[in-house]
């Protein structure tokens, strides 16, 4: 068979394909920030799997930890049965992230993916309020599955429904609350009491947008004075992403949930957790909120040697570093185009802004031809995400970013 061969998926994998249209060819092989095709050509990978491969292919500590579980008969799926690894994993995440803040979050190991997550808050947020009706914002992206996907605000993803998505109120991310405030603060306004605020600090699919700290203080108090739950969405700017574990560390928040995926299963396999307080969790009746994968052995072990990384703040601080090499970078290829470009991000999650949906498509088309793997987001695709993964050597990175602004320069001398 001939190297980099797309015929069998062009004719048989379904038209709902989407990332493999936009990197053409077919991956063999990979390590920590590289991914290797069939022809043997080797790619930067700023893409990390949508956010999920936040230590890189193929973690050499994860790998020989999954290799000995897997030799020692480790139990890959058990359904919510205890299990070592799942206790592991547990006393893990509770010794370096709970116990550090002061919290005693009860964990909720919900399927696989994050709407699992967002799906399960919202369920209990409605048992918890006996109220129907969320309040989201303008970009965000929650998931897929139809309690999601009525809180994500994209028309391209809410249009494939069929059916209609209800009990969501929607209102400008980052933007003024004091309208929101006035009109449920009128009896006569129409809107019954929340039983939930869901909201991203920071957009990832929605265009990188940054909430403040203030505004999502003022949003916490909306949520609080009204008796609805505050849900942080930190499925993909979580787990050290942006130079702390949470993209909301040391804003003062308190939120009643948290929901979070792709980086906590540490080496690609699937795993999602809740976050939920005490008073709320205790609204469940056992087995109520099920699902066949709820956390699977191997993600557990991969989660577990994750954890490793932020017993101390070297792997943060490295983050920090690097996330600013990226700024740095991003500033001057926009500085340089001269057109409104615009940088936005926390950490190691930076957006280029080119305004232009076109455009941005064609520089990630350019930026792939010449090895480098980035994705669009934000309205029309016109916003640039880097995640690379956090394990990323500088010399990929800085290679990374060259590639990106030879790209960005290239089609601005073409034009």
């Amino acid at each position: 068979m001939q190297a980099n061969d797309m015929e069998v998926f062009e004719q048989w994998e379904s038209e709902v394909r989407g990332y493999c249209r936009i990197y053409p060819t077919v991956f063999k092989s990979a390590s920590n920030a590289r991914q290797v095709d069939e022809a043997g050509k080797s790619y930067i990978d700023f893409f990390a799997g949508a956010g999920v491969l936040n230590f890189g292919h193929n973690n050499e500590r994860m790998k020989k930890a999954i290799i000995e579980f897997l030799n020692d008969d480790g139990i890959a799926h058990n359904l919510d049965m205890s299990t070592s690894t799942k206790r592991d994993f547990m006393e893990a995440f509770i010794e370096t992230i709970q116990k550090p803040r002061d919290w005693n979050y009860k964990m909720q190991f919900t399927g696989p993916t994050g709407t699992n997550a967002v799906e399960a808050a919202l369920k209990l947020a409605r048992r918890v309020t006996g109220r129907t009706t969320v309040i989201a914002f303008t970009h965000g992206f929650h998931g897929m599955t139809l309690g999601s996907l009525a809180c994500t605000a994209n028309s391209y993803f809410r249009n494939a429904a069929g059916v209609p998505l209800d009990h969501v109120q929607r209102f400008p991310f980052g933007k003024s609350l004091q309208e929101m405030s006035a009109i449920y603060s009128d009896p006569s306004s129409g809107y019954e009491p929340p039983a939930a605020v869901l909201v991203e600090p920071i957009q990832a699919e929605g265009g990188v947008n940054v909430a403040t700290k203030e505004w999502l203080q003022e949003l916490q108090a909306f949520a609080q004075s009204r008796g609805a739950l505050f849900i942080l969405d930190d499925i993909q700017a979580g787990c050290g992403r942006t130079g702390s574990y949470f993209s909301f560390d040391g804003m003062g928040l308190d939120p009643d949930i948290i929901t979070l995926a792709k980086g906590i299963g540490g080496f690609g396999t699937p795993l999602a957790m809740n976050l939920v307080k005490p008073e709320h969790d205790k609204h469940w009746s056992p087995g109520e909120h099920t699902g066949t994968f709820r956390g699977q052995g191997i993600s557990f072990v991969a989660g577990r040697e994750a954890m490793r990384y932020f017993e101390d703040d070297s792997f943060l601080n490295d983050v920090k570093r690097k996330g600013e090499m990226m700024e740095e970078r991003l500033n001057k290829i926009a500085s340089a185009h001269g057109e409104g470009f615009e940088v936005r991000g926390r950490g190691m999650m930076q957006g280029l802004d080119t305004k232009d949906g076109a455009v941005a498509k064609e520089i990630i088309g350019r930026c792939f031809k010449a090895g480098l793997l980035v994705g669009g987001c934000g309205p029309a695709g016109r916003v640039i995400k880097l995640i690379p993964p956090l394990t990323i050597p500088d010399a990929d990175l800085e290679e990374g970013l060259d590639i990106l602004e030879k790209s960005t320069q290239s089609l601005a001398e073409a034009a």
